[in-house]
This record gives C-alpha cells, structure tokens and sequence, in this order.
C-alpha cells in the first residue's frame, strides 16, 4: 500500500466521461472509415465484374483482424515490451472488461477498452487500404490469411516500434500523431509490395481499366474524409483543445489537398474531375495524418498541398515507370502521402502545441525503417503463402470477374 494512497491516487488520472465519451465517438468514425467507407472508395474505381470482390475481401480481413487483435495483436503493439514487440499479459484483452479495468498509459483518462477498440479500428483500416493493390486477382483466402500474418509480423511490431513509449523508434522521438508512418507508410509499402508479388492483372497496360461507378468512389472518398476526424483528432485521447486543433487542421488539409489536385489537373489537361478532387482531399488527409497534432493551420495547408502534388505525381507516373500493377495506386498515395506528411511533421511542428522531439532527419529514419521492413516481410509472407496454395485466381476467373467467380453474385 502507498505511504500516501491520497497522493497516489490524485497522481493517477481518473476515467473522464468526456474524454471517454469523445473516444467512442471517434472509434466508431473511424470503424465507418472501412465499411463502407473505403468498401465503396475501393469498389467503385474497379470494373464492374469485381466491384463485389473488394467488398467481399474488406468483410472477411475485418473478421480476421477483429479476432487476432483480441488474440494477440493488441498486446503486441501495446503491451509492456522491449523495443521491437510488446509482452502477452493482454492476450485475449485480458483485464479490459469489468470493474477491475484499468487504463492504457496512452489513454490514461479513457478505459482501456475504449484505446482497445480505437486502435483496432486503425488496424483494420491499415490491412483494408493493402487490399486495393492487389484487386482483380487475389484469392479471397489468400486475402484472409495475408490479413492474419500481415496484422502479427508488421503491423503490430511497427505500433509497438512507434507509439509505445518504449518502441526503439518512440525513444528516438519519432513523431507520428495519428498513424502517418504506422498506418499508411506500412499498408503503401505492403501494397507495393503485394503488387509485386502477385503481378500484374490480364490486360494491364493493354486494354482500359476504368472504374465502373465513380459515384460510389466519391461516396466512400466522402465516409473516409468524415471517418478522418475520428481518426486524427480521436489521437489526442481527449476531449481537448489538442483535439480540436487536430480536427481544424485535418480539415484545412483535406480542402487544400482536393485543390492542388484540381489545379495540377487543369495544368496537366484542362480538367478537373470529380475523382482528381476526391483523390487530392484523401492524399491531404493522409499527409497531415503524422502531424494534425503537432501543427496549426499554416502547417495544415502546406503539407496538404505539397502532400496532394507528390501524389499527383506518383499517381500519374508510377506505374507507368515502374510497370508494376498496383490496382488502386494504394503506394503511390498511402505510401508516398505517408511518407511527405511524416518528413514535413517536424518541419512545421509547433511546440507551443506539443514537444518536438524529432527532426527531419529523425522522421526520415523511422519512416524508410518501416517502409522497408513493412515491403519486406510483406513480399516474404506472400510467397510463402503461394508456395503452399498460390495467390491469384485462375485466367478463367479473372476473365470472368470475381464477383461470380469467388462469390456467385453480381453488383447489377
């Protein structure tokens, strides 16, 4: 028993029903990130005989990654650890439920359940966003058990390596608010990397690919950027001014975002279009993802224009440069979005608003640690899993379309 239990427990925060309230709320915008918002995203810029088979995929990786969170994804990211994994005394989510539940060192006036649910939802955006690399031709289970090995040897390991206090990239200062190096640096290098190994789709480079329904597109861009406000500002843990300012500048980024795009359209070929816009909002968001709460409004708008133009960039020449088919571009944003937003936090972070604990420098080391890591083990998992069963679907399949192939339905 504590000399003083009164000091004791005054030093301890106590469970705040604001704090806790803003945190449910936030968790359950950024669950609506992933279904329906990316479900739609993803779907409509595919051709209509797979439109299903991202949906289907999306719906099965949430099941895997629900479940293996509680199992051990959770205590692996978050748990007292060493530097590179956290310990197993939270497998299954034990202690979260019940009068006894305490609170997560990160979220110390929440329940830990609440951090528990919060952060699962992040986990199960980050493996949906890998799956529109590898669209037209992945196998459903294939999908599902990329989801289950891809949640425990890279995203869990990255979470704990960044957010925990004691992850060997947390105790070099690397800065990463809301997942700009945890979340979309590690799916866009998984993307990448998936891409490679599963190839490129029949007709790629050959015959056009355009998407089916752009109005799902812009419906699902419209989920994902409100879901973004639960993403970044839920971050703080609180229900405070460094949310607030979170909030404010995930905005100004996303409009700054949709902007550049159009205007490097207009540059481009004297258009601007509904899907550019859309497409510029979400590589602002991803841009300012690192850095919404280390930043005011200047800063907000220069990395949502200058991460909307690289982007634009990677976008338009990637694949052709490259030649490597990844379906939904999901490197060429997540990945290169990720990785301006995590090299500029440091940039315009203002310590008037939080420490600065990192440089340029510093971002760029961690941020090209996961890139790396995240494509690596990646690429490893999924060639191990096609020297067992294989990865894509058969040349009839994909000809005929996933959706009746894999599933038996169709989207009309």
């Amino acid at each position: 028993m504590p000399a003083n239990p009164i000091a004791a427990a005054a030093a301890t925060p106590a469970i705040q029903g604001a704090d806790t309230a803003w945190m449910l709320v936030s968790t359950v915008l950024v669950f609506l990130m992933t279904m329906p918002g990316l479900m739609l995203f993803y779907s409509g810029m595919l051709r209509k005989r797979n439109a299903l088979s991202i949906m289907a995929q999306t719906i099965a990786s949430i099941g895997v990654v629900t479940v293996l969170w509680a199992a051990l994804g959770y205590t692996l990211a978050f748990d007292v650890g060493n530097g590179w994994w956290g310990g197993l005394s939270k497998a299954w989510a034990s202690g979260l439920v019940g009068p006894l539940s305490q609170a997560h060192v990160l979220a110390p006036t929440v329940p830990e359940s609440v951090f528990f649910l919060f952060q699962m939802g992040f986990a199960i955006v980050a493996f949906a966003l890998v799956l529109g690399a590898t669209a037209e031709r992945m196998r459903i289970g294939v999908a599902m058990v990329f989801a289950a090995g891809w949640l425990l040897l890279v995203y869990a390991p990255v979470a704990h390596w960044v957010w925990h206090p004691t992850g060997w990239l947390a105790s070099m200062g690397h800065m990463d608010f809301a997942g700009g190096t945890v979340v979309h640096i590690a799916a866009g290098a998984s993307g990448l990397a998936a891409a490679v190994a599963c190839g490129a789709r029949r007709g790629f480079g050959k015959e056009p690919m355009a998407p089916h329904n752009l109005t799902l597109t812009v419906l699902g861009a419209g989920l994902l950027w409100a879901g973004w406000f639960g993403f970044n500002a839920g971050s703080a843990f609180e229900a405070g001014t460094r949310a607030a300012g979170a909030l404010l500048v995930t905005q100004v980024a996303a409009g700054a975002g949709a902007l550049a795009w159009g205007f490097a359209e207009m540059l481009r070929r004297q258009q601007m279009s509904v899907l550019g816009m859309a497409t510029g909002a979400i590589a602002g968001l991803i841009a300012i993802t690192p850095a919404s709460g280390f930043v005011g409004v200047s800063g907000g708008l220069a990395i949502g224009v200058l991460g909307s133009l690289a982007c634009f960039g990677a976008v338009s020449y990637f694949k052709a440069l490259t030649g490597i088919d990844d379906s939904l571009d999901v490197f060429a944003l997540h990945g290169v979005g990720g990785l301006v937003g995590t090299v500029l936090t440091p940039v315009f972070a203002l310590p008037s608003i939080a420490p600065v604990t990192a440089t340029p420098l510093v971002n760029l080391v961690g941020a090209l640690a996961v890139l790396v890591y995240a494509a690596a083990a990646s690429y490893v998992l999924l060639k191990c899993i096609q020297f067992v069963v294989g990865l894509r679907v058969t040349a009839k399949q994909e000809s005929v379309g996933l959706d009746l192939a894999q599933h038996g339905e169709s989207a009309t």
